[in-house]
């Protein structure tokens, strides 16, 4: 999930914002337009999802139902409808004693992280025909911490800080030499286990 440095981002809290935004390509969307900042159309979109443009064009009307993208100022004769983020991350914190809110934020939690996963199935296969200097840099890890609440806490927010250095959507017009995309995923949450 996309996360506008620390605990920032639009924050979803209502059970129906998040099962309308729990399909692939509703995610797809609003995470390149969050991430660029770029202003599209719905045939723009399309070729991003792999959608047709009227899917995309519903798909974008329904993601601006629930205030995650709004309709942008015309580009030119004002013909075509132009579509924008309305923020630059998103932040799943459901009020957990709504009705609904626990299967909404798991069936969200579960589009957010099979598209993670695929990203990262893809790298291991592409990985071969990397150079080797990205071969080497790039890593799936996996660290059992022991913590109180308050070190997770300041622990969560100092990564957030560091990564806020490198967003895409404030590097990308001027990037350094040989930067490419990187998804970073960071998930800390308690174990089940005492050990």
């Amino acid at each position: 999930m996309s996360d506008e440095g620390g605990r920032g981002g639009a924050r979803i809290s209502d059970p129906q914002v998040m099962r309308a935004l729990a399909h692939p390509a509703r995610i797809a969307i609003v995470e390149y337009l969050n991430n660029t900042g770029a202003v599209v159309t719905a045939t723009e979109t399309a070729e991003l999802v792999g959608l047709s443009p009227s899917a995309t064009s519903y798909h974008l009307r329904e993601l601006a139902r629930y205030g995650l993208v709004e309709q942008a100022p015309s580009r030119g004769d004002g013909r075509e409808r132009v579509w924008q983020s309305t923020g630059t991350g998103l932040r799943i914190d459901a009020h957990r004693d709504e009705p609904g809110a626990a299967a909404a934020t798991e069936a969200l939690v579960d589009v957010f992280l099979e598209r993670d996963m695929e990203r990262a199935r893809r790298w291991i296969r592409r990985q071969p025909a990397e150079s080797r200097e990205w071969r080497d840099i790039g890593t799936l890890s996996s660290h059992k911490l022991l913590l109180t609440a308050d070190e997770l806490r300041a622990l969560s927010d100092q990564i957030s800080e560091l990564m806020a250095l490198y967003r895409f959507r404030e590097r990308q017009a001027d990037p350094p030499a040989g930067a490419r995309a990187v998804h970073v995923n960071f998930m800390a949450f308690p174990d089940d286990a005492n050990t």
